[in-house]
């Protein structure tokens, strides 16, 4: 079963659909690695300031969820709207090491008990 892909920007986010494929090609290679574990990817991009320029007013949120598990949301902010999306991925990808680890952690057996 793959991993679904949904892209959603504003209207001030222009060439959504050369965008949109760009996005979703970089957050689908940065995740390649947990696609099994994942059912669907919700990427939101905006930009803040809509026709008026400044630093970091482009926004992109990115919600992945793990199977079996509660959604993880993660928030990339910049200039470029390209650079906001691969800081929320990279932020994505340290955060599902996380869980994921903590997950392969936990599944291992018992400690013995110690002996004094």
């Amino acid at each position: 079963m793959s991993m679904q892909f949904q892209f959603n920007s504003d209207s001030s986010i222009m060439g959504t659909e050369n965008v949109a494929d760009r996005i979703e090609a970089m957050v689908r290679e940065k995740l390649e690695r947990f696609e099994d574990r994942l059912t669907r990817i919700e990427v939101h991009v905006s930009d803040v300031n809509g026709a008026k320029h400044g630093g970091d007013d482009k926004h992109c949120m990115i919600e992945a969820r793990p199977r079996g598990s509660k959604p993880l949301g993660v928030t990339g902010k910049a200039a470029k709207v390209d650079d906001a999306a691969r800081r929320a991925a990279n932020s994505l990808v340290e955060r599902l090491d996380r869980v994921f680890g903590k997950e392969a952690r936990h599944k291992h057996d018992a400690r013995p008990d110690k002996v004094m």
